[in-house]
């Protein structure tokens, strides 16, 4: 056991595109800095980061239905759609800065062009997409959309889901050409590459036990996996982003932030292609709508995907439960999670939350063919034989006490951070990945803020739209965009004029 405490200036918990996406814009913009990474696996991205274990959707609410809904008056609330595009961007382009700096060298080993393409069925969800349609292309954001009802047009852009589909109902999709695939795990590896050449001393195998505050910072508990040593570490700030297990780390803090909230684990399975012929048959990200009842994380979609170098095809998500909030978690995790100060918090959601649990309890009871006729929605003439079942990523959703009420199930991203700024802690799942970079920007606003007015012109310079609404400045959205997507080697996904 080592008895003096080893200090550092900042310490990141979890090697996930988060703590990659942290490191870098710190190295970036104050490359002086002293950072330690501590990770319980053996490598980079295994996690929720992990190609495998995510969607690999570069969510910039494009196909992404549940981003947009639908107001008592009949109109279409756009809101948090532009919000998530307006955040997609920045990831863009500080990627893009990476890639002339050379920090990303081949951009096409993690991002990939890819129409993103909503779909519907039935007189009333065709109404919908029309009216969303409507609404987006209103928004420059959004330019570039098309939209057709008509089966032969539908067959050119998505053959494989039109071939052999007899279902009376009417079919209507939109197909926007400037959508992404991100392989995140690739990104998060090539990052962590980067910052090991640059003096960040990242420990993999250390799992991170407690934290307790100290004089001017954080005490830091770590335990080497290889050999069950203890090692203490201090440093003046700390990031928790260790997906699902930053919820426990945060309770260990004892912060005020981190009471009254609790999270929810649900796991997720994939369908994947292993039919060549199959796979070659289909070119996009087609999302559908979530059935009545069901949650937003619910949304079926089949996924163009690039995975070690090769074009694969993915269906779901189908929901499962696992009382883990890590693949490699614990059985004990969730109620391990429940304290006193959170207790009335998870209950609340419990009593509120029956439908999603009567919706797992039915997903984890599926059988392969129950599964499979799911898919055959999308591609009627599926067959059993040509899809294989993966087990993706465990997600914890956050709960917490809302103007909605107590213990209300929260469906996104948000950053836990103290009062002084000293350390913070990343919750929940999608878009997540997607929008790392505008998420570790409010990190730096929140928990530097003396050293960020001197880092901004440098934040300006990677991403220039920094502190801009793009929505508002139609000219530079469309300059920025072509020129990320000339960069990022997108372009032949380009529509935007």
């Amino acid at each position: 056991m080592s008895s003096m405490p080893k200090k550092t200036d900042v310490i990141l918990i979890g090697a996930g595109v988060m703590s990659a996406t942290l490191g870098v814009l710190l190295k970036e913009l104050a490359p002086e800095i002293n950072i330690k990474v501590f990770e319980k696996l053996a490598s980079a991205g295994e996690e929720s980061s992990n190609e495998w274990n995510n969607a690999g959707t570069g969510h910039a609410a494009l196909c992404e239905l549940n981003y947009t809904t639908e107001n008592a008056d009949g109109s279409i609330d756009i809101s948090k759609a532009v919000k998530v595009n307006e955040q997609f961007q920045l990831s863009r382009q500080f990627w893009s800065h990476l890639v002339k700096e050379g920090v990303l060298p081949n951009p096409k080993e993690f991002i990939m062009p890819i129409p993103h393409m909503s779909m519907v069925e039935g007189t009333e969800n065709v109404e919908f997409l029309k009216k969303r349609l409507e609404a987006l292309s209103a928004n420059p954001l959004f330019a570039g959309m098309e939209y057709s009802e008509d089966p032969a047009k539908l067959a050119e852009w998505i053959p494989l889901i039109m071939n052999g589909r007899t279902s009376p109902e009417p079919i209507a999709a939109t197909k926007i050409d400037s959508g992404t695939d991100v392989n995140f795990g690739a990104l998060t590896r090539i990052l962590f590459e980067y910052l090991e050449q640059h003096d960040v001393e990242i420990n993999y195998q250390h799992g991170v036990e407690d934290l307790k505050r100290v004089d001017g910072g954080w005490e830091v508990k770590v335990k080497n996996e290889r050999d069950h040593r203890i090692e203490h570490h201090t440093a003046q700030f700390v990031f928790i982003g260790g997906g699902g297990g930053s919820l426990p780390l945060l309770q260990k803090t004892g912060i005020e932030e981190s009471k009254q909230i609790g999270g929810f684990p649900v796991s997720g399975l994939f369908l994947v292609c292993k039919n060549p012929e199959i796979i070659e048959q289909h070119h996009a990200k087609v999302y559908g709508k979530a059935k009545v009842g069901a949650p937003p994380m619910s949304v079926p979609h089949l996924d163009t995907r690039y995975i070690d170098g090769k074009k694969s095809l993915l269906f779901g998500p189908f929901a499962g439960f696992s009382p883990k909030f890590l693949k490699t978690g614990s059985n004990l995790d969730l109620i391990a999670s429940v304290k006193p100060n959170n207790v009335l918090t998870m209950l609340a959601a419990g009593a509120k939350e029956m439908g999603l649990t009567k919706y797992l309890i039915e997903q984890v009871l599926l059988s392969t063919e129950q599964r499979m006729n799911e898919l055959r929605e999308f591609i009627p003439n599926a067959k059993t034989e040509d899809w294989d079942v993966v087990v993706a990523g465990q997600r914890v959703q956050v709960i917490k006490d809302t103007p909605q009420g107590k213990g209300t199930l929260q469906f996104g991203t948000e950053v836990v951070s103290a009062a002084d700024g000293s350390v913070a802690a990343l919750l929940g799942a999608s878009p997540g990945a997607s929008t790392a970079v505008p998420v570790m920007l409010e990190v730096l606003a929140k928990c530097f803020p003396s050293e960020l007015p001197a880092w901004e012109a440098k934040i300006k310079e990677m991403i220039p739209s920094y502190g801009i609404s793009l929505v508002e400045h139609p000219e530079l959205f469309e300059q920025i965009h072509a020129e990320t997507a000339k960069t990022l080697e997108l372009e032949q996904g380009q529509p935007i004029r």
